[in-house]
């Protein structure tokens, strides 16, 4: 069994700064081979944020992947963000935009999503289906991690990123098991199961981990417990009204014939 964190949406420069310490112990009681992190580190990519996100991510003991979201990259600097869109990001958090990782028996595939050009949206880039289907492992769980969902529910208003019904049938098919990602700081997975578009692929759209947004009403993030067609999942919730965690919620999921269900 292999064990991931998945945090996304810190917003760092608009986050709940009591929170921090709270999450950190989580974090370092889960124990994680990896913490898998989906991108807006930052709120608007400015140093400072980029500065205090960097902080944070070092006093992570387990190693990291991180995935850029389109909070990071320049919104109030238009020619920063069409001609070096991803300079402090990389300077701050390193590269490569699109890692890899191997924990155990769990192959991490990570998706820069986040597209200068079309800011909130995000896109597939060309090759990059393809890039991520020739890195995969037939003798593990391959997970693939980005920022923007694969798949949203007709509830939500945003548009999917460009290209992401191709991604999500072709990695499906590929032999992807499971997609992180973040984006929307609204936590879905039984919702997207119930939409039988992807049955294969266990979508974990997750929450704001740190965002102090008032409407969002609650932080937080998961912890997996992957094994061979096999997942259990603690979502560790935060509520805007209260201090810290409260206990986790814990949900248990397998892989039948093809096909995710909750068990």
């Amino acid at each position: 069994m292999t064990r991931l964190v998945h945090l996304s949406d810190l917003h760092f420069g608009f986050h709940r700064e009591a929170l921090i310490a709270p999450l950190l112990d989580r974090i370092a009681e889960a124990r994680p081979e990896l913490v898998v992190i989906t991108g807006d580190l930052t709120h608007r990519a400015l140093e400072p944020q980029m500065e205090e996100a960097a902080r944070f991510l070092d006093r992570i003991e387990a190693p990291t992947l991180i995935v850029p979201g389109n909070h990071d990259i320049p919104l109030l600097n238009p020619l920063a963000r069409m001609l070096w869109p991803f300079r402090g990001y990389l300077r701050h958090f390193g590269g490569p935009l699109g890692p890899v990782a191997q924990a155990g028996d769990v192959r991490v595939l990570g998706v820069n999503s986040a597209d200068p050009f079309a800011w909130q949206r995000g896109l597939f880039r060309r090759g990059e289906i393809g890039r991520l289907i020739g890195g995969i492992d037939p003798q593990a769980m391959n997970v693939v991690a980005l920022h923007h969902p694969l798949e949203q529910l007709p509830t939500v208003q945003k548009r999917t990123a460009r290209r992401a019904d191709e991604a999500a049938s072709r990695l499906q098919d590929a032999g992807v098991g499971i997609a992180l990602s973040g984006h929307l700081h609204i936590f879905a997975l039984d919702e997207l199961l119930a939409t039988n578009r992807f049955p294969g692929l266990l979508q974990l759209q997750a929450g704001t981990a740190l965002c102090a947004r008032i409407s969002d009403l609650q932080n937080e993030f998961a912890v997996l417990d992957i094994a061979p067609g096999a997942v259990r999942l603690e979502r560790h919730v935060a509520p805007m009204n209260r201090e810290g965690f409260a206990p986790p919620e814990i949900r248990d999921y397998a892989l039948q014939d093809g096909r995710w269900a909750r068990v």
